[in-house]
């Protein structure tokens, strides 16, 4: 079959398209040899095939040396737990030997002693139990005591969104029945953070704090246990490593520090009674509460505050049923008291001079008579006892380095 003229025009455009295609490929394959010739003049280490990267010291330049220097000094060495191990593991005989009572008596009874002095050296000095670990910063005594925690930290590998680490903890935090901090360092601020459930940030540096005591208790074996293998598989979790310190002095410290607590654990109380045995009325009551300085409060209480808001006293129904202001406009009961929390204030004779006057202001206001607990008048010499009591007390802490009304003191008598 003949071929028509516009098929043979067809059929040669489409030769010249497909050779002139093969020319072109041909000019660029050139062209970059030509350009790999001028780049790579001289052989390249491969650094996955030959592993003298850097060639010995012998064969090195005096800059090259510099340099070497130069990164050796500003290569960031990463956080390591072996300081603090071996800290506990060193000390483990010793605090094997002492019971709790023994750790608490020599507190007590050594007046120049101090709670850090007496209980092992890595729950007390941060910076001698992790001198290993280049911190960032020191972490704040507000959130991470060494003295009333149990503090553990970890570095991760890369930032990781406070928000997971949040939701990892949060199984096993809330069976722990202590209170649990966790801080955060945060670059851009130079400054650690307190991470709650609404944290939004991402961070390579982490501490968490277990209280160890409070009014409740010490933090038992079990507790320190279960604090210790969740923050384990929480270190795992997130690709960190984490030698945990041993159990024992740990729980020791704790029994140590809740048998000092409870030795200097006092509320004094006075009561106010009405003198012909009758009772006093809840409407009268709120006035007179509010001229001498306090107020009612959602715990049913009247509180007696500073200028810092911190509370001095309270004063409460003798009886069982709490205030509210809508009791108190037909409540009659047949007795107040009034509570000083000796550990809780910082000057305890201060506060419990206001705390007289107030009774004595109520107790002319209302018909009444300042008692004991034995329903016996209050003398001169039982409020001198009571000074001398408080005085030697709040001594005691101040020689802990407890100080009565401090952060540290609230944290440990709440």
């Amino acid at each position: 079959m003949a071929l028509s003229d516009l098929q043979i025009v067809l059929i040669g455009a489409g030769a010249t398209a497909v050779a002139g295609v093969w020319a072109y490929n041909l000019w660029q394959e050139r062209k970059l040899h030509r350009l790999s010739k001028t780049f790579f003049t001289h052989p390249q280490d491969d650094t996955l095939i030959n592993p003298l990267i850097n060639p010995p010291a012998a064969e090195r330049s005096p800059d090259d040396e510099e340099t070497h220097d130069l990164a050796d000094i500003t290569e960031r060495k990463e956080p390591t737990f072996s300081a603090f191990h071996d800290d506990a593991v060193a000390v483990i005989e010793q605090s094997r030997g002492n019971s709790a009572d023994e750790f608490s008596e020599q507190i007590h009874y050594s007046s120049a002693g101090k709670i850090a002095e007496e209980f092992p050296a890595e729950l007390s000095d941060e910076s001698s139990s992790q001198a290993s670990i280049p911190e960032p910063d020191a972490l704040p005594s507000e959130w991470a005591d060494t003295l009333t925690h149990c503090v553990l930290r970890f570095k991760t590998t890369e930032s990781v969104p406070a928000a997971t680490l949040w939701m990892l903890q949060s199984d096993w935090a809330t069976q722990l029945g202590k209170p649990l901090c966790w801080l955060a360092y945060d670059d851009p601020t130079t400054s650690w953070l307190a991470i709650n459930e609404n944290a939004t940030g991402w961070h390579m540096h982490w501490a968490a704090a277990l209280q160890l005591a409070d009014r409740r208790g010490a933090a038992s074996e079990s507790t320190l246990a279960n604090f210790f293998d969740g923050m384990q598989q929480l270190a795992h979790h997130v690709g960190a490593e984490l030698p945990l310190p041993d159990l024992t002095p740990v729980a020791a410290h704790a029994a140590a520090l809740d048998t000092f607590c409870a030795n200097v654990d006092i509320q004094f109380k006075v009561h106010i009674v009405e003198s012909a045995g009758g009772v006093f009325s809840g409407t009268k009551l709120r006035g007179v509460a509010e001229a001498a300085g306090m107020l009612l409060e959602d715990d049913g209480y009247f509180h007696a505050r500073d200028i810092a808001g911190e509370e001095l006293f309270t004063l409460m129904n003798l009886g069982s049923e709490a205030f509210t202001l809508d009791n108190l406009r037909s409540l009659a009961t047949h007795g107040l008291s009034l509570s000083l929390d000796v550990p809780r204030v910082s000057d305890g004779l201060a506060t419990f001079a206001r705390m007289l006057a107030a009774g004595q202001q109520l107790a002319r206001a209302l018909g009444g008579v300042l008692v004991d607990a034995q329903r016996v008048p209050l003398t001169d010499v039982m409020t001198s006892a009571i000074r001398a009591k408080i005085t030697e007390l709040q001594q005691t802490m101040h020689e802990a380095d407890i100080a009565p009304g401090s952060p540290r003191a609230l944290r440990l008598f709440s």
